[in-house]
């Protein structure tokens, strides 16, 4: 038997022993390489049967992942835009869980939980490149390099991870797959497994094809779908009042690739220029013309010569849309090719996983459209197709209703990683292993939410899709819909008014109630305006500009209460906040839900080096409509969440709700008091410090005398004394003296 005396060689075994632990470890878990694209159709994938395009657009890469592993039928997206689906994807869980309801006003907490920070715990190294889209940067991430915003096709920037932009010259697509082998090869750990999200551009607006693919289609005529020209009878109004149709709706120079002036208004919109062709270099701008310039010409012969009838604009229109879809798709196929043969060539492919996903699906003239949003097949089914050597059988299609909700925690389930409570989807483990079949506990509905951006006016809906029907409510116009897929897969007539579906509208009304509750979709965390009063409006707008004036240290965030420190207050405020930067965010009758809009619309803007933000919000919450305290803490969190995004630095002393009522056994009280309870759980001690401050305010008989509170919710000037003394220990503490 060999001792080892000395220190050293025993420190060196250790090492040496760690090390091949840790191999032996990375080489049971496996790997996921996580493609991923913007606006992707299943229509316009090969794989995915009964499409018209796949003969004259077939995807082959992609195809070889179906062909290898699993392809989905039913996979649904929880929102149909492209940050929100990102979203849900990292976090499993839906949009107002997650904060990132739409692109316009939200922005991505990355210090919430995702599961490639959950995966780094347990020893995986990730990696995100291409697409993001979330506004801010990446975090939890070992290597990241994004798109801006958007991002560009032609000679794109990519911001780095020091926070610097760069400029690369070639395609988006062709870039970002450059991107993902370099990593494989140079920039991970190789003793470590990873995860690795390649997310490309393509097919997102404004379709640009690399200049290897600009005459891809050249003399081919694009088969045309049944509905492209939907008059939208026998279905809510709502439809026809869109902006995201291929008749109406599409740019002469940004979407149709017209040079100058646009000549044909009534046919097409101006204003917007062809921005990918000012980023071309002069070699790039002569293949580009010399394929679109003699089309462009004979359309503009022909228009001027009265040849084209408004039908004939349309397919024409359709024609070079759909075209350039496909052109920039073929570039992607391309680059995914090269990566699962670089997957094979460096035996990578034995353990890795490999999924590929689009962040919604995309109208490819169906309806007469193209974009998304909108609570039908096209928009809301998502392609979701995985390869899992050992684990999958080849050529398996799976049925099962599952969501991008349900990524978070089938990655977390294959890496051997716990999967936390409060993550809303369910692993696809169970299904993956059992060739697509369902588990008899397996879901029989999802849940669907957009929340209505300015963009293309498509209002906000909300609904439930099962195997057999999709039902959503439009709650503008206070409507339901109802789609028998079945015998209606193309969504042309509503039957909720039909007394032979009655049943089942009632029963998809059931499904839907159920399901907003389990997924804690309620109106405390869901942000919501009061512009139509016209005072909240005008506060508002000051508000902002009080905020873009510049940055503040203090913050104040709340409801009347804090308000009343402009009235009642004001004296004390003077005295212990005026030689600070303070800013005040209290508007009267505000609940949770309103302080959420507010800060996602202005008040926080130049905001993000504030010191401390003071939060008092709930008990309009409470006061208005006794609404679940659980609830209100939900809207609490959320707005936790916000201030992290945007103010990183701030620490937060988040105060309970004051008490309301005369007595402690006053109803409203109790509520608040329960509230209390459960936010009094976000103090970490770091970021967040809870301070009670209620007992201050009552006698020693627990009664809150009108001498501080007259109508026992509004403080007098004393009150005001009272809270300004209790918080000033911690606001010290905090950096505020």
């Amino acid at each position: 038997m060999l001792i080892v005396e000395d220190m050293h060689v025993k420190n060196v075994i250790f090492v040496f022993l760690v090390c091949l632990i840790s191999q032996v470890n990375a080489a049971k878990r496996p790997n996921i390489l996580f493609l991923f694209s913007d606006d992707h159709s299943p229509n316009a994938i090969s794989a995915y049967p009964g499409g018209i395009l796949d003969k004259v657009a077939p995807t082959p890469s992609i195809d070889r992942i179906a062909n290898e592993g699993m392809l989905f039928t039913n996979s649904i997206c929880t929102n149909s835009i492209c940050g929100p689906s990102r979203a849900s994807i990292l976090t499993g869980k839906h949009s107002h869980m997650n904060g990132f309801l739409d692109n316009s006003a939200s922005y991505f907490d990355g210090n919430q939980q995702t599961f490639p920070k959950l995966l780094g715990e347990t020893g995986y190294q990730s990696a995100m490149i291409g697409k993001w889209h979330l506004h801010s940067n990446p975090v939890g991430f070992n290597f990241w390099r994004i798109l801006p915003g958007q991002g560009s096709y032609y000679n794109p920037h990519f911001i780095e991870m020091d926070g610097s932009r760069k400029q690369y010259t070639g395609h988006c697509n062709d870039k970002v797959t450059e991107f993902a082998l370099d990593w494989l090869d140079n920039k991970r750990d190789k003793s470590k497994p990873f995860v690795l999200m390649t997310q490309f551009k393509a097919p997102h607006r404004n379709w640009s094809p690399a200049p290897r693919h600009v005459n891809l289609f050249k003399g081919v005529t694009m088969p045309e779908p049944e509905s492209l020209f939907d008059n939208y009878a026998n279905r809510s109004a709502a439809l026809k009042e869109h902006a995201m149709g291929i008749d109406k709706h599409m740019y002469w120079g940004w979407d149709m690739k017209f040079h100058g002036k646009n000549i044909f208004p009534k046919h097409f919109m101006g204003r917007l220029a062809n921005g990918e062709y000012n980023r071309m270099n002069d070699k790039q701008k002569k293949t580009w013309d010399a394929a679109y310039e003699p089309e462009n010409k004979k359309f503009i012969a022909d228009m001027k010569a009265g040849k084209l009838s408004d039908k004939d604009v349309v397919k024409w229109k359709y024609q070079r849309y759909i075209k350039d879809y496909l052109g920039s798709i073929r570039s992607m196929d391309e680059g995914i090719g090269k990566i699962l043969d670089h997957l094979d060539k460096t035996g990578l492919a034995k353990n890795t996983i490999v999924i590929y996903s689009s962040d919604q699906g995309f109208y490819l003239g169906e309806h007469g459209w193209y974009d998304k949003r909108w609570m039908f097949e096209e928009s809301l089914q998502m392609p979701f197709l995985i390869r899992w050597p050992g684990v999958i059988k080849p050529g398996t299609i799976s049925n099962a209703l599952i969501q991008n909700i349900d990524y978070a925690p089938t990655f977390l389930d294959v890496c051997g990683a716990d999967i936390p409570h409060d993550i809303q989807g369910r692993s696809l483990v169970p299904l993956l292993k059992a060739s697509g079949k369902k588990p008899t506990d397996w879901r029989d509905s999802l849940y669907y939410t957009y929340y209505g951006e300015a963009t293309h006016n498509v209002p906000a809906h909300d609904g439930v899709r099962t195997e057999e029907f999709t039902a959503f409510y439009l709650p503008e116009t206070k409507e339901w819909q109802l789609f028998d897929l079945k015998k209606d897969p193309g969504q042309m007539k509503s039957i909720h008014a039909d007394p032979n579906y009655a049943a089942a509208l009632k029963d998809m009304q059931s499904k839907y109630t159920a399901l907003k509750v389990k997924y804690r979709a309620h109106s405390a965390i869901l942000p919501a305006n009061r512009n139509q009063q016209g005072w909240w409006k005008k506060r508002q707008s000051t508000k902002n500009k009080q905020a873009n004036s510049g940055g503040h240290d203090l913050l104040f965030i709340g409801d009347s209460i804090t308000q009343g420190w402009e009235g009642a207050g004001k004296e004390i405020w003077e005295k212990h906040y005026a030689k600070h930067k303070t800013l005040n965010l209290g508007f009267s009758g505000d609940r949770t839900e309103h302080v959420i809009y507010r800060l996602e619309h202005g008040n926080l803007r130049k905001q993000k080096n504030a010191k401390v933000a003071v939060i008092m919000i709930g008990t309009n919450n409470t006061g208005h409509s006794r609404q679940d305290p659980t609830q209100t803490a939900d809207g609490v969190q959320r707005i936790l969440s916000i201030l992290r995004a945007r103010c990183p630095d701030a620490k937060v002393l988040l105060l309970g709700v004051f008490p309301r009522g005369r007595t402690a056994d006053d109803p409203l009280r109790k509520i608040n008091n329960e509230i209390n309870k459960h936010i009094a759980k976000f103090h970490d001690g770091k970021r967040v410090h809870f301070l009670d401050i209620s007992a201050k305010f009552l006698d020693k008989n627990g009664v809150l005398t009108k001498e501080i509170m007259p109508d026992a919710l509004h403080p007098k000037q004393k009150g005001y004394q009272i809270w300004a003394e209790a918080i000033a220990p911690s606001l010290k503490k905090l950096g505020i003296d």
